[in-house]
């Protein structure tokens, strides 16, 4: 329980960035569920299915996405130093607080993405560094997932931004 509490207090830390937009830091290809995670710095993102070459493809999780500054906080508190593709998410992001952001549009390089849910960090966590999973429940320090809405490319070093959605 005393993880817990500092879990919260950590991520109450996270800086927040109302006015420039934020960057797309990394991407990630999921071959197979539980695979590795293949580093990209261009992915293709296909309306209605996800990113190319995904195994979510057409799924409902068609794209998962990371903060880069939880991620950090969270080792950090932990004492540990871990690359971030052990989050197993397909994007990370930085200067966007995807706490809460059920329903609403994101934009990753001029991309749209429709948040679902957040995605609850899962026993993959635990395996890679004690505590890592429950480090992540609060606030939801494992991040989000949605669903695309246009065809297009991203690339790292994309800005990012909330958007309305347009019908």
């Amino acid at each position: 329980m005393s993880d817990e509490r500092e879990t919260i207090a950590v991520s109450s830390k996270v800086p927040n960035t109302v006015s420039s937009p934020g960057r797309l830091e990394a991407i990630w290809v999921k071959r197979a569920r539980g695979g590795k995670m293949d580093v990209a710095q261009q992915v293709t993102l296909s309306a209605k299915k996800g990113i190319v070459g995904n195994v979510d493809w057409g799924g409902w999780r068609q794209v998962t996405i990371m903060e880069k500054e939880i991620w950090e906080l969270v080792t950090s508190s932990l004492g540990v130093t871990l690359d971030p593709s052990t989050r197993r998410a397909n994007v990370m992001v930085s200067g966007i607080k995807l706490a809460n952001s059920r329903d609403k549009v994101i934009s990753i390089g001029g991309v749209r993405i429709k948040i679902v849910n957040e995605t609850a960090p899962c026993n993959l966590m635990e395996e890679a560094w004690p505590g890592l999973e429950n480090a992540l429940r609060p606030n939801w320090g494992g991040g989000a997932f949605g669903y695309v809405i246009d065809d297009g490319e991203i690339t790292v070093g994309n800005d990012v931004c909330w958007v309305e959605e347009e019908v």
